[in-house]
């Protein structure tokens, strides 16, 4: 091996291990990886346009055209890729207010959404208006912690969902944040909220144990950290209360993470949590790499549309 190459090759397999490696994998295993591609949006709130050059904030940035060309580019690029969402697509243009969810669960779909959770703004239109637009939506809605037996979303909203990328099976679960004080009772009925924690430790346990499954993803609306409401459920508090959740995707706090954060969960062993701020400004982007073993490392990161 010449000598550029050797050094090129050391690099990378160091920058795999640093960014966020969950086990770090010997260089023959290397040449037999799978790479498993995460994609995901949060709080997008029916932001369909782009930003416009005038903006003050975001110039130029999101849109769900732009969004649609980058996932199709990383899909050519990784075939073994999934796209998923951790809630509140409904609320905050004229588009809800005009078409009622229609348009924004029309558009997930032509980009080929895998699953989604259910933030507290998709019920700003009531559990009915939810149930409505179900139909233009061509991808499940995964929430284990939202007992809906008694609603109208009975049956149609599921807790989990097992998917198959080359032999690696991968478990996602929703989770979804206390309804009481943020919605009108009206508004989500009979909807019952079960503690986030209990749940999805049993939602790990039977993804694992139960699916045999090689990633356990949890896609949460919980919001990623509360320093003035310690004793308010989050992501962070999530991972560290569990095990087996490989990467935690969440939402409603619209924080923006360059990168995922890399913490520590009930066995002291990684767990990924990552957000991408709101109004799909940016995409976030996780690769899983497992050896011949189902050994894994990661690495990730916030793409700006």
């Amino acid at each position: 091996m010449k000598r550029r190459d050797f050094i090129q090759q050391t690099a990378s397999a160091t920058a795999l291990a640093t960014i966020g490696g969950l086990t770090l994998p010997s260089f023959t295993l290397l040449k037999k990886e799978t790479k498993i591609t995460i994609l995901h949006t949060n709080d997008v709130h029916s932001h369909i346009d782009p930003f416009g050059p005038e903006d003050g904030r975001n110039p130029n940035k999101g849109g769900v055209a732009r969004r649609a060309t980058l996932v199709q580019a990383i899909r050519n690029e990784n075939p073994n890729t999934l796209l998923l969402d951790a809630g509140d697509i409904f609320q905050g243009t004229p588009y809800f207010n005009y078409y009622g969810g229609e348009l924004e669960f029309k558009l997930m779909s032509k980009l080929k959404y895998d699953a989604a959770t259910i933030g507290n703004h998709d019920f700003d239109n009531g559990i009915d208006g939810l149930y409505a637009q179900l139909p233009h939506a061509e991808f499940d809605f995964l929430s284990a912690n939202y007992d809906f037996s008694n609603t109208i979303l009975d049956t149609h909203v599921k807790p989990y969902k097992v998917f198959n990328k080359n032999g690696i099976k991968i478990g996602v679960f929703g989770l979804g944040i206390m309804l009481d004080g943020l919605v009108l009772k009206n508004l989500y009925k009979e909807t019952i909220y079960l503690d986030p924690t209990e749940i999805a430790q049993d939602m790990s346990r039977i993804l694992k144990e139960e699916e045999h499954c090689d990633l356990i993803i949890c896609l949460s609306h919980l919001g990623y950290h509360y320093s003035e409401y310690s004793e308010r459920p989050s992501d962070l508090k999530l991972a560290a209360s569990t095990k087996n959740i490989d990467l935690i995707i969440g939402g409603h706090t619209h924080t923006f993470l360059h990168k995922p954060t890399i913490t520590k969960n009930a066995e002291g062993k990684n767990v990924l949590v990552n957000q991408v701020g709101c109004y799909g400004i940016n995409l976030g982007r996780i690769d899983f790499f497992f050896d011949s073993n189902r050994n894994k490392t990661a690495n990730g990161t916030s793409i700006i549309v």
